[in-house]
């Protein structure tokens, strides 16, 4: 057996082959393994060039195997089930005995409602685990997830999509925020006033957020005074200025716990939306994932 050979083989490019095979179709193939279309037909470009052959030819209603891949297919499919039985004996995971790094991904206002209590459950039932939480959000996490460089993420509303793994982890919706005993703002609040007061935004673009757009529906509009990208930084400007702003709930209970800050409900109907914890479906058997959501689950919004 040549180890240096071996090495150079990419054994996920057989996996891609065998459900080519099956299904006879590339977008197929790439739900059934839960991929996007275009790496798995980036993973065919390379059984190509690897094999020399087209391996798979476009035909009326699907794809046809040339001879080369009808060849070949016996002996692939029977080492791909021989390595899964081998590499799927039953793995245990014990987070008193563990060390293993956990990388999730959610936005600065769910590191503030969930992060905390995620990472003090962690520290009282496995001391020896790592939690590294990067920003993210429903314009970079599917990148984030498929490229490994999170393993769960935590996303407001639903991502629909054949690869990731969707769990359901509460629901949300908005309040107004404000320093009322220094400002004399008085609650609640009614449109008017609402309109009249200046706004401190916090969204994603900085340029326009979700309390915009149902203003829109109504035909009004309201004055931004600021835009900031992070919630973290927002009881300082409301300190400083006499505004408001309209931010997620689960937020505003944490920045108002925390400093002179109070809520109120926003005077229209801004609805409300599902908070989710997503992963690569292809994780769904990581023991240490599932114990992770778990705990996610338990941190309430």
């Amino acid at each position: 057996m040549n180890f240096i050979d071996i090495r150079k083989i990419d054994y996920n490019l057989a996996v891609v082959f065998l459900a080519i095979w099956k299904e006879r179709s590339v977008s197929k193939a790439a739900d059934k393994l839960a991929l996007s279309q275009s790496a798995t037909s980036a993973a065919l470009t390379r059984l190509r060039d690897l094999c020399q052959d087209p391996l798979f030819i476009r035909i009326r209603g699907g794809m046809e195997p040339t001879s080369r891949a009808e060849s070949i297919q016996p002996a692939l499919e029977q080492s791909i089930t021989l390595l899964h039985q081998s590499m799927t004996l039953a793995i245990e995971f014990d987070p008193k005995q563990s060390d293993r790094q956990f990388f999730i991904g959610m936005s600065d206002d769910f590191e503030l409602a969930l992060a905390p209590a995620l990472s003090k459950f962690v520290a009282q039932q496995a001391p020896g685990i790592s939690l590294i939480y990067s920003q993210t959000n429903r314009h970079r996490v599917e990148q984030m997830l498929e490229s490994g460089q999170i393993e769960l993420a935590v996303i407001a509303g639903e991502m629909s999509r054949p690869w990731i793994d969707e769990t359901l982890l509460g629901e949300s919706g908005y309040s107004c925020v404000f320093n009322r005993r220094k400002w004399r703002i008085q609650a609640p609040l009614d449109l008017e006033e609402f309109l009249r007061l200046p706004h401190i935004r916090v969204s994603y673009s900085g340029t326009s957020g979700e309390v915009d757009i149902h203003l829109k529906a109504l035909e009004r509009s309201r004055h931004v005074h600021t835009s900031l990208t992070h919630f973290s930084s927002l009881p300082h400007f409301l300190n400083e200025i006499p505004s408001i702003s309209t931010i997620p709930d689960h937020a505003a209970r944490v920045l108002c716990k925390n400093s002179d800050l109070e809520q109120c409900p926003v005077p229209f109907d801004m609805g409300r939306y599902s908070v989710r914890v997503l992963r690569r479906k292809t994780q769904r058997a990581d023991p240490g994932l599932n114990w992770l959501i778990r705990l996610l689950c338990s941190c309430g919004l």
